[in-house]
């Protein structure tokens, strides 16, 4: 979504007095730091090209995996090939709503289309519950049914998927952080819960080849457990996405920062009200301040373009500001 340009386009804009204000410099000044802060499309292409990274790692981990299950007669391991899979169908989604994230606003959407990506991340949440749901059916199954005891090479299998998945974690992460996307945190969760899994099925697999006889449901007990824990990220990934779709007050000090920011401009007495609201990979704020009551319109009028621009200067996540003036 491409931020307003009414600063750039309109750098001399103030025909009235008040030169203490400066719009011109201020708005020129954002202009010459907007050209080097990252668009929405750049930031969703970050987003895009780590999740395809993710997909061909799953496919390839998907392969081996299962097969390797099916050979070492381990189900931890063919549940793991069944979580790998539904990280390609979530990591998928994400992609679509990152893509969709990054379109242009449209008369049927003038805010834009950045709900779409929270929206990835939730059903990324979904999916993983409903994996989990799968294999501690099939976990259970397997504990009830005699079986033989995995093979050992199953342990150097699982060794090279954590590694795997543990640098795709720090990776995706890295990106989710720098882009501030939901999806992306959600998609790199996705990987972080397959090393959470993997490192059971490992133990549960070393008991079972070290008990013996008698041992073999182990790496199916391990996996029963594997599942608390990818209900457990399942939740790490809804809640914040929720939130963002219900318009939470995103978390750290957004609303302190952009009353600090309109406190700065010469005019501004105080602020009053102060809403912000994160959508996709913007931030929009509501802000209500207060100026002298004997000045004109025009007066008042400036002052709030140069709130405005002050703090879309300061903070180029901010897509648009909406300015409330009311007299002291």
């Amino acid at each position: 979504m491409a931020r307003p340009v009414d600063f750039c386009a309109q750098s001399g804009f103030i025909p009235g007095p008040l030169p203490r204000v400066r719009v011109s410099k201020s708005s020129t000044n954002f202009c010459m730091q907007q050209s080097a802060a990252p668009t929405n499309r750049e930031r969703a292409e970050r987003g895009q090209s780590s999740t395809l990274l993710g997909i061909g790692a799953n496919i390839v981990l998907v392969l081996g995996k299962g097969t390797a299950g099916v050979v070492g007669h381990s189900y931890a391991l063919i549940a793991e090939a069944i979580e790998s899979g539904t990280d390609i169908l979530s990591s998928l989604i994400v992609w679509l709503g990152l893509r969709t994230a990054a379109r242009e606003p449209d008369d049927n959407h003038p805010y834009g289309h950045g709900k779409a990506e929270p929206l990835a991340a939730i059903v990324v949440a979904v999916a993983l519950v409903a994996a989990a749901a799968y294999i501690a059916t099939e976990g259970i199954l397997h504990i009830l049914t005699p079986h033989q005891l995995p093979a050992p090479f199953t342990l150097v299998v699982l060794a090279i998927v954590i590694a795997i998945k543990e640098t795709l974690y720090r990776r995706v992460h890295q990106v989710g952080e720098e882009v501030d996307s939901s999806a992306v945190k959600a998609d790199a969760w996705h990987h972080r819960a397959d090393v959470i899994t993997s490192c059971t099925a490992f133990v549960g697999i070393s008991i079972a080849l070290i008990g013996g006889q008698g041992y073999e449901s182990a790496d199916d007990w391990a996996a029963l457990v594997a599942c608390g824990f990818i209900v457990f990220n399942a939740y790490h990934i809804f809640r914040p996405a929720f939130g963002e779709i219900m318009d939470e007050a995103p978390a750290g000090t957004w609303a302190e920062d952009v009353r600090a920011l309109a406190l700065s401009v010469p005019g501004v007495v105080a602020t009053e009200k102060c809403f912000v609201r994160k959508m996709g990979f913007e931030f929009f704020a509501d802000l209500h301040i207060i100026v002298d009551g004997t000045i004109s319109v025009r007066e008042g009028h400036d002052i709030a373009h140069a709130v405005k621009a002050a703090i879309m200067q300061a903070k180029p996540a901010v897509y648009d500001v909406l300015v409330h003036v009311e007299p002291a």
